[in-house]
């Protein structure tokens, strides 16, 4: 099994990535394969709704958000990371999640998803629900933990000061193996659930 893990903190080794470590000790304890890209430093632009990817099945930008996707596709679980800025998830992690999630058409549905925020003091529940609302969109079920999935510290590795954030890294981790190992077995006895055609309604009569 893999999980793929992404690092929306412009800091390769600051308090995102001590949360994110904490859980792929877990994730390598449970024979999980887990790889960790860090994307927060990267240029990544925005969406400009240009539709090419309904065609494609790729961003028109050719970037490190299409060499994502296929690692993406191949994952049976998606961890998120970000510091918290103005109560919100990083700029270049919102583009980058915006673009690779629109832009790939492969089937999204039982991956298991979690995200993980990491501030000073607040935003955090602000922005662990930004970046939820990409899994649930698209039938992906979300992890949960001891709490919700926050880490406190603002220089670099004063993370590893918060026991009770780490515990709660840990403890998701451990969730969401489990959940990724009982779907994996649910889909080799009766396979994923049936799908509807979509219906698309819109406001405006």
């Amino acid at each position: 099994m893999k999980v793929l893990m992404i690092n929306g903190s412009p800091h390769a080794k600051g308090n995102t990535a001590v949360a994110l470590e904490e859980m792929k000790k877990v994730f390598d304890a449970e024979g999980i394969e887990a790889e960790i890209l860090h994307i927060g430093n990267k240029d990544i632009r925005g969406c400009i709704a240009c539709r090419s990817c309904h065609n494609t099945g790729k961003c028109v930008f050719d970037d490190f958000v299409n060499e994502t996707a296929a690692k993406f596709e191949a994952c049976d679980g998606l961890v998120v990371g970000s510091p918290v800025y103005y109560a919100s998830a990083n700029a270049t992690l919102i583009a980058f999640l915006d673009r690779l999630f629109y832009s790939t058409h492969f089937e999204k549905r039982m991956k298991v998803g979690a995200s993980v925020v990491v501030a000073r003091r607040g935003g955090l529940s602000a922005t662990f629900d930004e970046l939820n609302k990409y899994f649930t969109i698209c039938g992906m079920p979300v992890a949960s933990s001891q709490y919700w999935n926050s880490v406190h510290g603002q220089m670099p590795g004063e993370a590893l000061e918060d026991a009770e954030g780490l515990q709660t890294m840990r403890t998701l981790a451990a969730n969401m193996s489990f959940l990724m190992k009982s779907i994996a077995l649910g889909k080799e006895k009766y396979g994923l659930p049936e799908k509807e055609e979509s219906i698309h309604t819109n406001f405006v009569r």
